[in-house]
């Protein structure tokens, strides 16, 4: 059993940065959309771009309705925030945050839109990652976060 005080204000803080940082970048780039269409390059394999994508990464089930995705995504959220609520250490808690905020921010983009903005394109000559946005690097960040945090914490003390 892991004792401690809880580490919910680290992964709280997490999922509200995300989530503005991802909403507030989106509404930019939203607004320069017609700007953005054929990409504006930022530096040399990196470009900004307007896209909506309709599935998930890489653009699958995009067949599937919005509303069943933003649902699943819901509850993956759910779980995520239970997980944040409890554990007591902050990378845990900062991870869980980090991965919940980056799914609201694209439930958001699917309840307002039916499809998620993209608009960050990195690519090497003309082979192009697919367009991805901050509340994917926040889930990404996040996904690592609690990948690596056992490889970089000292070990828990069972005595």
């Amino acid at each position: 059993m892991r004792q401690g005080r809880p580490a919910r204000p680290a992964g709280i803080s997490a999922l509200l940065a995300a989530l503005l940082l991802d909403q507030l970048s989106k509404a930019v780039v939203t607004a320069n959309a017609e700007g953005l269409a054929g990409g504006l390059p930022v530096f040399p394999g990196f470009n900004l771009v307007f896209h909506r994508n309709d599935g998930i990464t890489f653009g699958l089930f995009g067949q599937v309705p919005w509303w069943a995705l933003a649902g699943v995504a819901l509850t993956v959220t759910a779980w995520l925030f239970l997980m944040m609520w409890r554990t007591t250490r902050a990378s845990e808690a900062t991870a869980y945050g980090l991965i919940a905020g980056g799914a609201l921010g694209n439930v958001i983009d699917r309840v307002r839109f039916g499809a998620v903005t993209d608009f960050l394109d990195l690519h090497v000559g003309t082979y192009h990652w697919p367009a991805f946005n901050l509340a994917d690097v926040a889930v990404i960040t996040g996904a690592a976060v609690l990948v690596l945090s056992p490889v970089f914490s000292s070990p828990v003390r069972t005595s």
